[in-house]
């Protein structure tokens, strides 16, 4: 599923076999770029952490960087971007009861006293919660900033680039994972990002949870791992199966895959398979993104329109 697609109706341009996914991170743009051949490369670029996200100086940032990288390695085709939360906010609340075509109007006036962003610059989209209860339907709403969102599309766009579409990172993740019957949890990471845990069904995002305190989880050591990272993630994980489970009555998690970029990220899969009964095991990335696990959210942004085609 792609979210705040209904920007990029704005352009038109071409359509192209190559792809171009693009992660805009806390810290660091990255380019995941698959041509005609299928032959992938990677670009990255550092960005100031040190900034207030929300201000203009670091949303200039981005722009002048993105657009920095897509001019200086000559790139075309269509364009895939994820945002990191930095730049997004998903609330859960109640599903209005009003036709679909005002939906939108409903829910962001209904929204707006739970964001930060003024109703004026605000702009939404919105994926259906997996259906727990007939009588208390909710809905996920994902929230941000339209003047940010329209300075990111005139960095993109230039020539022979098409922007199709906008994405957040749990939904990168997510097309990273056959589709399957059987529910599995993620527990996902990308440099300098908080953790995340997700539940995955049949394509679908059934439970999410960001991990306060796990963002120096993929630079820590063995050692730091066994004296207590792994433990305390555990218990997260444990935490979320029982909500799953027990509070909204589904079918228990069979598989649990790990995609965190750490040179011990086996020895963290192994840990963390001594503390549950469900095995655990690697996540693995398509055959021509073997080692660029830091980019796999990239990877995943090129993947995030086949996922939206599978789903309709």
């Amino acid at each position: 599923m792609s979210l705040i697609t209904r920007l990029s109706k704005f352009f038109s341009k071409p359509e192209s076999k190559r792809q171009l996914g693009v992660s805009i991170g806390p810290s660091s743009l990255t380019l995941c770029y698959l041509d005609e051949n299928n032959e992938t490369s990677y670009q990255e670029a550092a960005l100031d952490a040190n900034q207030n996200l929300g201000d203009n100086a670091a949303i200039k940032n981005v722009t002048d960087g993105l657009t920095a990288l897509l001019t200086k390695n000559s790139i075309s085709g269509n364009c895939h971007v994820v945002l990191s939360p930095a730049y997004y906010k998903i609330v859960q609340v109640e599903k209005p009861n009003v036709p679909v075509d005002e939906m939108i109007g409903a829910l962001k006036w209904q929204v707006n006293d739970l964001v930060t962003i003024a109703i004026d610059d605000l702009i939404i989209d919105y994926f259906d919660a997996p259906v727990f209860s007939a009588t208390n339907p909710k809905v996920n709403v994902i929230c941000a900033s339209k003047s940010f969102l329209t300075l990111l599309m005139a960095s993109i766009n230039q020539d022979g680039i098409k922007l199709s579409t906008i994405s957040t990172e749990e939904f990168a993740f997510i097309s990273l994972v056959p589709k399957q019957e059987s529910p599995i949890l993620l527990v996902c990471q990308q440099l300098n990002a908080e953790a995340v845990l997700l539940i995955v069904k049949k394509g679908q995002l059934y439970f999410y949870r960001r991990l306060r305190g796990f963002t120096q989880l993929s630079q820590q050591s063995e050692q730091e791992l066994a004296m207590g990272a792994t433990e305390s993630l555990s218990l997260e994980i444990q935490r979320s199966l029982d909500h799953f489970e027990r509070q909204l009555k589904q079918s228990p998690i069979k598989l649990i895959q790990v995609i965190v970029p750490s040179a011990h990220e086996q020895y963290l899969v192994d840990k963390l398979a001594e503390n549950t009964d469900i095995p655990v095991q690697l996540l693995a990335l398509p055959e021509q993104n073997q080692g660029q696990r830091k980019h796999a959210v990239a990877i995943g942004a090129g993947l995030l329109e086949a996922l939206e085609q599978s789903n309709e």
